[in-house]
C-alpha cells in the first residue's frame, strides 16, 4: 500500500459521514450557511457575542447529523406477511414492526416498504417519536388478481430530527414473498357409475388375503376387538392370534394440465388459460379434501410432488405437503413451447394410475388421438376441452370440438367442452350426470370412484 493511502475502514467512515452530511435538509443547511457567516463576521468586527450566536447557529445541524447517524443503526425492522400463500383476488395483510434498541428516543419517522406495482399502490407510514426501548407495528393490506410470487421489500426507513435539520435514509435488507395461487371454487360432491364401497373418503380396504385357509394371523394386541379372534391359529402357536386387519388403500387421482402455448389464444385473467389453471386448482383441492392421493401433471411430463408412492403423495401430512407444493406450482406456471402430449402420455404408465381429470386447451386431430390413448392407462378419465378461440370472440363453441368430444369419447374418455366463463362446479355437475347416463362409463378396474 502506497504512503497516504487510505484504509478500507477510513474509505468506509468517510462515504458514512458525506451521506450522513448529505441528508441535512433545506433548514440544515441554511442554519450551517448562517453559522458560518456569523463567525465570520464576528471575527472581522471583534463581537465575541456575535461568535458565540454564530457557534450555536453552526452546530446546530451538526449534531442533529451526528445524532441521526447513530440512531440509524440502532432502529431494528420487521416484516411479517399473513397468510404467506392467498388465492387469487382475495387481501393479505402485511405487518410491518420498527424496534428502538437504543438509549435515546428517535425523532420523527417514515417508513416505505417497495411492493410490486400489480399489488396495489407503495405504503407509507409517519411514526411519532419512539421511546428508548419502544416498538411500533403498523400493516397494510395487498391484493392481486394475478397468480404468481411477487417480493416485498426492501423496507426503508427515513428518520427526521426534532428541528427538522437533517433527513437520513436507511434500507433494510430482508425480502418476503408472497405466493399468490390461482382461485378455486367449491365443487359439489358427484357420485358416478362404477363407483366401489367406501366411496367418499377416496378410500378402499382390501384383506390381506381372501381365503378363510390363507389368513395370515398376527398376535393379540391390547385394544383389538375379540370377535377377530382366530382360535385355529390360537390353538396352533398357544397365544392369542387375531385375524390380519383390512388395510386401508388411497385411491389415486392426476390431473393433467395442458400448458401448450400453441393451444391457447389470448392473456389476462379472464383468458382460457387462467381458467383451466384456476379448475386444475380446484380439482386438487377437491379431490384431496375426498381423501385421494393426488398429483399434479403437465404436458412437458413435469410431475408433482414427484416424491413419495409413484409421485402420489402419501401420509396425510405429506399430501398437506404437497397441496402446497402443487399450489405453488400453478401459481407461476406458464406457457410451456412444447407441441404435444406425449411427455404426459409416457409418465402415465398404464392401468393402475387410478382417476385421471384432465384440461386441454385447443387439440388438433393428432394430438386429439393421443390424449384419446390415454384413458388405456388410466381407471377413468374425465376431460375438460377448451376452445380457445371462442373465449378470446365469446362465440359459440366451433365443430371441430364437437370432434374432438366425440374421438375423446369413443375412447372411454367423458369430455366436455368448456364455454366461456363457465363455472367448473356446474361442468363437474354435468360430468357426473355424464357417467351415470352413459352404459360405456365403467371404471376399466378404477375403484373408488370420484367426487
Amino acid at each position: 500500500m502506497s504512503a497516504g493511502a487510505p484504509t478500507a475502514a477510513e474509505g468506509k467512515d468517510t462515504s458514512g459521514v458525506r451521506a450522513a452530511l448529505g441528508g441535512l435538509t433545506t433548514r440544515g443547511r441554511s442554519f450551517l450557511a448562517a453559522g458560518v457567516a456569523a463567525a465570520v463576521c464576528a471575527y472581522v468586527l471583534g463581537q465575541g457575542d456575535l461568535l458565540r450566536v454564530g457557534l450555536l447557529l453552526g452546530v446546530l445541524p451538526l449534531v442533529c447529523v451526528a445524532v441521526l447517524y447513530r440512531t440509524r443503526y440502532r432502529v431494528a425492522g420487521s416484516r411479517r406477511l399473513s397468510p404467506l400463500r392467498v388465492p387469487a383476488g382475495s387481501e393479505a395483510r402485511v405487518h410491518l414492526r420498527m424496534d428502538n434498541v437504543s438509549r435515546l428516543p428517535t425523532g420523527l419517522l417514515m417508513l416505505q416498504d417497495h411492493v410490486p406495482y400489480v399489488l396495489g399502490p407503495r405504503p407509507r407510514f409517519v411514526l411519532d417519536q419512539v421511546e428508548a426501548g419502544g416498538r411500533r407495528e403498523v400493516s397494510y393490506r395487498v391484493r392481486s388478481d394475478l397468480r404468481g410470487r411477487y417480493p416485498l421489500g426492501p423496507l426503508q426507513l427515513r428518520l427526521s430530527d426534532p428541528f427538522g435539520m437533517c433527513e437520513l435514509t436507511r434500507s433494510f435488507s430482508a425480502y418476503d414473498t408472497l405466493t399468490v395461487i390461482p382461485h378455486t371454487e367449491a365443487l359439489p360432491p358427484v357420485k358416478l357409475a362404477g363407483e366401489a364401497s367406501g366411496y367418499g373418503d377416496g378410500r378402499q380396504r382390501s384383506l390381506a388375503l381372501a381365503g378363510d385357509d390363507d389368513i395370515i394371523p398376527r398376535t393379540y394386541r391390547y385394544g383389538d376387538d375379540l370377535r377377530r379372534v382366530h382360535w385355529r391359529s390360537t390353538a396352533r402357536y398357544g397365544e392369542l392370534m387375531v385375524r390380519r386387519e383390512e388395510q386401508p388403500q388411497r385411491a389415486r387421482c392426476t390431473v393433467l394440465l395442458d400448458t401448450r402455448r400453441v393451444a391457447y389464444q389470448g392473456a389476462g385473467p379472464d383468458s382460457a388459460f387462467e381458467w383451466a389453471v384456476s379448475g386444475a386448482a380446484s380439482a386438487l383441492v377437491h379431490m384431496l379434501e375426498r381423501g385421494f392421493a393426488v398429483r399434479l401433471l403437465t404436458d412437458t411430463g413435469n410431475s408433482v410432488p414427484g416424491e413419495g408412492a409413484d409421485g402420489f403423495a402419501g401420509s396425510t401430512q405429506e399430501s398437506a405437503d404437497s397441496a402446497g407444493l402443487m399450489m405453488d406450482t400453478l401459481a407461476v406456471v406458464d406457457h410451456s413451447d412444447g407441441a404435444g402430449l406425449s411427455p404426459s402420455y409416457d409418465v402415465l404408465r398404464g392401468g393402475n394410475e387410478g382417476l385421471l381429470i384432465a384440461f386441454f386447451g385447443d387439440l388438433d386431430e393428432e394430438q386429439a388421438a393421443v390424449a384419446a390413448r390415454m384413458r388405456q392407462r388410466s381407471g377413468a378419465a374425465v376431460a375438460f376441452v377448451l376452445d380457445s378461440g371462442t373465449w378470446v370472440t365469446s362465440g359459440a363453441v366451433a365443430g371441430a370440438v364437437d370432434e374432438r368430444l366425440r374421438q375423446l369419447s369413443e375412447a372411454g374418455w367423458t369430455a366436455l367442452a368448456v364455454p366461456p366463463g363457465t363455472p367448473l362446479s356446474d361442468l363437474w355437475q354435468q360430468a357426473g350426470r355424464q357417467r351415470v347416463e352413459s352404459p360405456g362409463g365403467s371404471t376399466n378396474g378404477f375403484s373408488g370412484g370420484w367426487s
